[in-house]
């Protein structure tokens, strides 16, 4: 797991217990292909505007999804915006809420982010949420403490056009739009037709063409990172 803090080194007069802090969650079992890679240049991008950072892989993690206990929930509840599940994931969940940006990622598997990106969300999103009216802006309260902006990266073997045809942003950005509400601000960043594996002649598969893939990924998937990078550098630099 990369749990390690980084800083970014050399800038002249950094006050560090004023820089600002950005989580990255990585949602695939793999730890370094596409969506780690994606990741992980949003992280440089962070650091590159003087963000401290953090990289967490969940399938490192011994953790479940939400399980409805309600702690939040209840009366005068203490939570603070954290799970009151008391296991390997809390701790991560405290450094989210006291984080400036949360940038996550996950592959999408038969149209949905993996089963650990959403019960990380659950757990993420549930006690911040609730069940109270917010009677002059509308819709529900949220008890964040402050914004705290979240960018979530998808990724995925189909082609952009089968992803529309399948009605995948309407699916995944539902995921989006709790973020949106519940945080404060999200936005999304979709890389799509990627690489597969590393070697094609040993899997059955003949629905994708390795030498497109290949294409894709010497020149799409470049973009891809450079977007990553200015969506790590962005939420450094244009949110308090």
């Amino acid at each position: 797991m990369e749990r390690g803090v980084k800083r970014v080194n050399g800038v002249n007069g950094v006050n560090y217990n004023n820089m600002k802090k950005v989580i990255i969650i990585n949602g695939s079992p793999r730890k370094n292909f596409n969506t780690a890679k994606l990741l992980k240049e949003a992280q440089k991008g962070a650091e590159s505007a003087g963000a401290e950072t953090e990289f967490f892989n969940l399938y490192d993690i011994n953790f479940k999804g939400c399980l409805s206990c309600f702690a939040c929930k209840r009366k005068g509840a203490t939570t603070n915006c954290v799970c009151a599940i008391k296991d390997d994931l809390r701790p991560i969940l405290e450094k989210c809420i006291q984080a400036d940006a949360i940038i996550m990622g996950s592959p999408v598997y038969f149209s949905y982010p993996t089963g650990e990106f959403r019960s990380f969300l659950e757990r993420l999103i549930f006690p911040v949420h609730t069940y109270l009216v917010d009677k002059e802006n509308g819709g529900l309260k949220s008890l964040r403490p402050k914004t705290i902006p979240c960018g979530v990266i998808f990724t995925m073997n189909c082609p952009r056009d089968w992803m529309e045809k399948y009605n995948y942003p309407t699916i995944l950005e539902d995921n989006v739009k709790s973020l949106n509400h519940v945080m404060g601000y999200s936005e999304v960043l979709y890389s799509c037709d990627t690489y597969q594996f590393i070697d094609y002649s040993k899997y059955d598969i003949d629905l994708f063409d390795e030498k497109h893939k290949r294409e894709v990924r010497d020149s799409q998937f470049p973009k891809d990172l450079a977007a990553a990078f200015e969506m790590g550098k962005k939420f450094v630099q244009n949110f308090n």
